[in-house]
């Protein structure tokens, strides 16, 4: 059985997870509008992991007897004044993620809830991942100062890019 304490602290990062889909839809459509597509492509395939990361959370809650509570979502960003710009947010975003998956851990060792423990490991790793891409993209942009040849080149890079769901 999960906790209450525990339980609304996951109820609230659902909440986080699916700001961070929203979030990541609104810079896909302004790196569409601005012909990145494979920026935006790269944004696209973070909505569906965003919406991955919600659901694992969700079906967690329900397995442990606990019960879903969502909330509302506040409305993204919409207009960004560049690239560079909207990446460096995702960063810091990503960063935001971090310290809130990090509070979960402390909820889980606080309680002594070795199965949240063990669930929250697959984030914490995972985060490491999400911050580490979104910090290499920011680097990138600035080597080529997010203009010309470069610019060209990382976006059809990032068209690449595809959501491989993990394994559960």
């Amino acid at each position: 059985m999960i906790s209450q304490k525990m339980q609304d602290a996951i109820n609230a990062m659902i909440n986080k997870e699916i700001y961070s889909e929203y979030l990541y839809l609104s810079m896909a459509a302004y790196l569409d509008s601005l012909g990145l597509s494979g920026m935006a492509n790269f944004m696209k395939v973070q909505v569906q992991e965003e919406r991955f990361h919600a659901m694992k959370f969700y079906d967690f809650v329900n397995e442990r007897g606990g019960r879903i509570v969502l909330t509302d979502i506040k409305a993204p960003q919409v207009d960004f004044n560049s690239a560079m710009e909207l990446f460096e947010m995702a960063l810091k975003h990503e960063e935001f993620v971090t310290k809130s998956i990090n509070e979960l851990m402390d909820i889980a060792l606080s309680e002594n809830d070795h199965a949240a423990k063990s669930f929250l490991f697959w984030y914490v790793d995972e985060q490491v991942e999400e911050e580490a891409s979104m910090d290499q993209i920011v680097n990138q942009l600035k080597m080529i100062d997010g203009k010309g040849h470069g610019m060209l080149m990382l976006d059809r890079e990032l068209a690449q890019r595809t959501f491989n769901p993990p394994v559960k």
